[in-house]
């Protein structure tokens, strides 16, 4: 697996571009070709606590996992923990989903930020969807770690937001 790494508010010297590409290249042994793959990783600081955040777009999904602690290794072994419990947690799913060569699915993320005062949009993405059934859609929305996912309904061809409810279900809601 290629990686892509950078820090932010953080020099990347060669020891932490190493540990990163050893610890989040062991995900190697799970993915069926990790040589077209690119792993884009963000380590972050802000004050004492270092957020490493990776990203694994793949042909048909995308894995991502984001941890903070305060020491910079330790943050490193929790997001590869995180990404490798995804996987084996996902597995059946991902092998059946891969299967059945459903339709692509890609997300491009144009990000604005401002952040003058509170209680504003200081946040926004621009998300590019694919039709895909309920399935799918919760399968993606757990690999991204969010507790809702917007998506195209392949049966309906309407845009639906999936979200995670409080007692573990999984509820749609439809637009029209």
């Amino acid at each position: 697996m290629k990686m892509n790494i950078r820090g932010s508010k953080i020099k990347i010297t060669p020891a932490i571009n190493d540990y990163i590409e050893n610890k989040i290249g062991k995900l190697d042994k799970y993915l069926e070709d990790p040589s077209n793959i690119t792993a884009n990783v963000v380590v972050k600081v802000k004050g004492k606590d270092q957020t490493v955040e990776v990203t694994i777009p793949m042909k048909k999904l995308i894995l991502r996992a984001e941890d903070t602690h305060n020491d910079l290794y330790a943050a490193i072994d929790l997001v590869s923990e995180k990404l490798e419990r995804q996987i084996r947690k996902n597995k059946t799913r991902m092998k059946k989903k891969v299967s059945k060569e459903l339709i692509d699915f890609k997300v491009d993320f144009k990000i604005e930020k401002d952040e003058d005062e509170k209680g504003r949009i200081v946040k926004r993405k621009i998300v590019e969807t694919k039709p895909m059934n309920e399935e799918e859609a919760i399968l993606q929305m757990n690999l991204l770690g969010h507790d809702f996912f917007v998506f195209t309904n392949d049966a309906t061809n309407e845009f639906n937001i999936l979200y995670k409810r409080k007692d573990g279900n999984y509820g749609i809601i439809e637009t029209k």
